[in-house]
This record gives C-alpha cells, sequence and structure tokens, in this order.
C-alpha cells in the first residue's frame, strides 16, 4: 500500500552477526516452470521488494497459512518462520538507500535468468492442432520379463488423436538400439528386413539392424502369431471414430541387452510413418511401471520397466500440397462457387500436381488399372479438374423454415486409385450449438476449449521474509462450434474411388438463434473444413453466394442532387 518496509534488525545486531544469520528465511525467486521444491533458486536479494509471477508452486510454498502474531504487534506476520514487525530500527533506512543500486543490478539479472531458463522450454508449436490440442499418439513399452540375455517386451500403440487415423497400408514404426541389441522374436509384427546375422549360429535372430524399421500383420495371420490388437494391417482408427480399434500392440523379445532396470538402455530416434511423413516422434522417457488387472479383477500384476514415446502430427511435415477443398452453393442464389483454381496443383505443372485422367479418356478401365507386376504401387491419377484436388466437399444451403434452416454436404472422391475407409470430416460454423438432426452420417461435437480456467500466483519477495497472494480462479466458456462427422458402419463408411459411386452425403438441420442467424455475408457457410485431419482450401469469402437484395446498390443522398445542378449552372455562368 505505498508504505515503507523497514527490517526487523538494528544495526548493533547487523554488525555483530553474520548476515547469513539474520535471515531466518532466504529470499527465493519462483521461475514459471520450476514445479518442485529442488528446483527453486535461492537468491540474495536486497531489502526492497520484489512482486513476480509465478504459474505454478511448489506444494510446500502453496500451502503456506498466513496468521498475526498478537505479542509482536499489530504489523507482524508470521510467514513459514520468517517474521515482519513495523517496529524496525529507523538508522537501517540508510543501508536501504545505499542498496539501489544493487538492487537494480540484481532485478536485471533476475530477470535475465528467468528468460533464459524459460527461452529453454520453448517448444516448437509446428505440430500444434488448435481443434485437437492433446492429440498425439503414444507408444508404451513394458518390459514383461527379463531373460538371460535380455527382455521380452509388449509394445502398445496408442491413439489418441480425436479424428485424425492412419489408413491402409498401415503405420510403419522405426528406431536406434543404444547397444548392440538384437531382436530374437516378434509376434503381432516384422521387420522390414533381418540385417546381417553372420555370426550368430544356430538360433538366427529376427532381426539384427541397428536400426529395425516394423510394421503390423495382416489380417488373417495364423493364431499362433497373434496378440491381443494385433493385425490390422497397420490401420489405427481415431479415438473419437473408433475407440475399440484405436490401439495396436505387437510382442518383441529382445537380445543382447540389459537384464535389469540399471543395465537396460531405451531405444532413441523413433521415426514413425502413418502411412507417409507427417509424425514427428520425442525421446523414451522412463515412466511408472504399468499396471494390469486379471480378467477376474481379483489381481493386478506390474511390468518390470515402462517407457513411453510421444509422436504429434503436422500437415506441414506430411505434404506440400493440400489434399481437398471445398465449394459452395444456396438456394438463394444461382451462382455455384467453385473450388479455387489450382487448389491443390495445376494441369500444367506436372512435378506438383501429378497425372490427371480425363473422365471421358476411351477404355478408362485400362488407364487405371494397367497390367503391373505384383507388389507394384501405382502413383496417384485423379480426375483432370481446375482444381486437381482428390477430394471435393461441397457445402448447399438447401432450405430455410421459421425456426430452422437445412444444409446438404456432399463429399467426392476425384481419386481413380484410392478409396476412403473410415474417413471422416470436420467443419466449423457457429450453429452446430444448436443442431436438431442429422441424417446418414455420425456426428461428435469437438470442444477443445469448453472451458478455461486459470489460477494466477503471485510471489512478494523481501529479504526477509516471502509471502505469497493466490489470485481467485475465473472460467471462461466458449461456444460449441466444431463438428466431427463420418460415415454410418456398413453403409456409407467407405468412400469408393473416382467415379458414379465416388461420394457420400447427407443433410444437417439447424435451428435458428435469432441473436446470431443470418444469411448475410456469408453467415450459413462453414469457416473451416478438414477431411480426414487435413485442412482443405477454402473459397476466397468475397466470392461466397450473396442474398440478391444484398448486392451492392448506389444511393444518391438529396443534398447531392441538390448540389450538382447548382455546380453545374455555376460553372457555365462563369465559363462564359
Amino acid at each position: 500500500k505505498g508504505k515503507r518496509v523497514k527490517s526487523l534488525f538494528s544495526a548493533q545486531n547487523i554488525q555483530q552477526q553474520p548476515l547469513a544469520s539474520q535471515i531466518p528465511y532466504p529470499s527465493v525467486l519462483l521461475l514459471p516452470h520450476l514445479q518442485s521444491w529442488k528446483n527453486l533458486a535461492a537468491i540474495s536479494l536486497s531489502i526492497s521488494p520484489l512482486i513476480l509471477q509465478a504459474k505454478h508452486l511448489p506444494p510446500r510454498l502453496s500451502g503456506l497459512k498466513f496468521k498475526p502474531d498478537p505479542s509482536k504487534g499489530s504489523g507482524t506476520i508470521f510467514v513459514s518462520g520468517s517474521c515482519l514487525t513495523n517496529r524496525a530500527i529507523t538508522n537501517m533506512e540508510s543501508s536501504v538507500s545505499r542498496s539501489t543500486s544493487v538492487v537494480s543490478k540484481m532485478s536485471f539479472l533476475a530477470v535475465l535468468v528467468v528468460f533464459l531458463i524459460s527461452s529453454s522450454y520453448i517448444t516448437s508449436t509446428e505440430a500444434y492442432d488448435a481443434l485437437d490440442p492433446e492429440g498425439n499418439i503414444t507408444m508404451k513399452w513394458d518390459v514383461m520379463s527379463w531373460t538371460p540375455d535380455g527382455y521380452v517386451a509388449v509394445v502398445t500403440m496408442f491413439n489418441f488423436q480425436k479424428y485424425r487415423h492412419i489408413p491402409s497400408p498401415g503405420w510403419t514404426l522405426g528406431w536406434k538400439w543404444a547397444k548392440k541389441e538384437v531382436i530374437w522374436s516378434m509376434v503381432g509384427a516384422q521387420t522390414t528386413e533381418q540385417g546381417d546375422c553372420s555370426k550368430y549360429k544356430g538360433n538366427i535372430p529376427h532381426c539384427c539392424k541397428k536400426d529395425p524399421t516394423v510394421v503390423d500383420l495382416l489380417p488373417g495371420t495364423p493364431y499362433n502369431q497373434q496378440i491381443a490388437n494385433c493385425c490390422k494391417g497397420g490401420v489405427l482408427n481415431s479415438w473419437v471414430q473408433d475407440p475399440g480399434n484405436a490401439a495396436s500392440s505387437f510382442q518383441i523379445s529382445v537380445g543382447a541387452a540389459g537384464t535389469t532396470n540399471k543395465t537396460v538402455r531405451v531405444p532413441r530416434n523413433f521415426t514413425l510413418m502413418g502411412p507417409g511423413p507427417g509424425y514427428t516422434c520425442g525421446p523414451a522417457k522412463v515412466v511408472r511401471p504399468t499396471k494390469f488387472v486379471t480378467t477376474d479383477t481379483r489381481r493386478t500384476t506390474q511390468a518390470m520397466m515402462t517407457w513411453n514415446i510421444t509422436c504429434t502430427y503436422s500437415q506441414f511435415l506430411a505434404q506440400r500440397t493440400p489434399t481437398c477443398c471445398v465449394s459452395l452453393s444456396s438456394f438463394y442464389n444461382e451462382t455455384i462457387v467453385g473450388c479455387p483454381t489450382c487448389a491443390c496443383g495445376c494441369q500444367n505443372n506436372k512435378t506438383e500436381s501429378g497425372a490427371c485422367l480425363d473422365p471421358d479418356t476411351p477404355h478408362l478401365a485400362s488407364v487405371v488399372s494397367p497390367p503391373t507386376k505384383k507388389g507394384t504401387i501405382l502413383p496417384p491419377l485423379v480426375q483432370c479438374t481446375r482444381h486437381l484436388c482428390p477430394i471435393r466437399v461441397h457445402w448447399h444451403v438447401k432450405q430455410n423454415y421459421k425456426e430452422y434452416w437445412r444444409v446438404k454436404i456432399t463429399i467426392t472422391n476425384f481419386n481413380y486409385r484410392l478409396n476412403y475407409s473410415q474417413w471422416n470430416m470436420v467443419a466449423q460454423h457457429p450453429n452446430f450449438d444448436n443442431i436438431t438432426q442429422i441424417f446418414s452420417f455420425n456426428y461428435k461435437s469437438l470442444t477443445p476449449y469448453a472451458g478455461l480456467s486459470k489460477t494466477t500466483n503471485f510471489v512478494l519477495i523481501f529479504p526477509l521474509f516471502l509471502v505469497i497472494i493466490k489470485v481467485d480462479s475465473f472460467y471462461v466458456s466458449f461456444a460449441d462450434d466444431t463438428a466431427m462427422l463420418w460415415g454410418v458402419k456398413f453403409y456409407n463408411d467407405f468412400l469408393s474411388e473416382a467415379g458414379p459411386l465416388g461420394n457420400v452425403q447427407s443433410e444437417i438441420l439447424f435451428r435458428k438463434d435469432q441473436a446470431t442467424f443470418s444469411f448475410e455475408k456469408g453467415w450459413a457457410f462453414p469457416r473451416r473444413i478438414y477431411f480426414n485431419g487435413d485442412n482443405c482450401v477454402m473459397p476466397p469469402p468475397d466470392t461466397y453466394p450473396f442474398l440478391p437484395n444484398g448486392g451492392f446498390r448506389p444511393e444518391v443522398s438529396v443534398f447531392a442532387s441538390v448540389l450538382l445542378p447548382v455546380l453545374l449552372v455555376f460553372f457555365f455562368f462563369f465559363s462564359a
């Protein structure tokens, strides 16, 4: 409150006692990213206070209680064994002025330390997804038992992404061994190459490579080569769309490795292809061993050792060009706004767009599927359009009612050599919070920021005591404007190749919110659309279909109509 803070000790005590014994509690600088008591940085500051903001306080500090001490007077408050009193020695005020220059230097050093340590915690946001901020693929490596020269582990891959999945031909996992480990055997998966195992005689390992590459087994694998959640061809469905098939597992027997928790070394340099590039994996982190509950729920076992690997996705790393676009139309305007030209490539730029095929080409089937050798993968072949996108999402404002309005969505596949199973679409529109009915599609609301709570702690630092002030939490709510749509199983969850059957469609009935509903300025069209997790190219906003009475109408004011003849008469009068 602007009052001067005085010292607890007299000048006589300062001269007789060492400085360390005069401070009952050291001055502490709390850094925003430090969450444990051991990581606190103790810094001896001057008498002048500093106010710092700490996002995370250690449990020991957050539990401090403040209580007055009547025996010391009304100005005394005990804080974790330290005290402050207003009955201090006045001759200490001179030392405060002498320490002003020291305060400025120490304050600068404190800010510099905070900046350097905070900058080390800054991570790349290239793989950040605003609609799924916590989405990732987590691999759990559980060491189940030890062997004479290594261990047996079960590796489980969980897809915690809400709407992004790994389609066929599936995932490919790779890593680099820390020492000279080999893979003796695998169940539920296999490595693509065996490597050089010439030094082994008799029992030959499954893989001797320093950097093995593992793929999932195909459906129909013999039962003696399967474990739970394996053999799906590498397909991982999204967590919202099909949580029962959002995990994949395999068992691995590792040799020439450590046989205890202290001697085993975790692999490094993990890579994940799903099926192409786009995923970035962090280092393996040792965590608490996983616990397993038996089927009768009467016994719990745990792994010998567990480490996790987290992988995040970035569309920028996956591909340079988009894979889908959006077209728009409405009942109140005859104009159909198509996908932007060259949204996914141009026909005269074969290096970016690849080959395209005219749908009127003779012998179309033989061109799409030419005779090739077994195992040959043909390059993508899309229909020749002005946008050259494999997928087009069309949003049509169909009808308007008194209290409702209807939208029709059509997804068309222009790729002749690729179909989409377990497809999904994510759309953003402010009226999704009042959705009434959806036909022939499944629907799930995605609210990545349904609520935001925040607690702010202020730390008041003096050289003689520590005060922590906790500000009340606040809560902010956001509108539900994001929806995930996907096909009904065994009905339209399979999007066929380009052709008469290469499309799926549905209609959505919205209830009007009179406070926000409008057909003006393109409000009825989506803000953003994703297909299979990829952001689709939207048309420019100034090309959206507009209302017939919403166009530009020149208006002439009465003042201008009167002033114009007067100016003309004045001009001719003086020109004559």
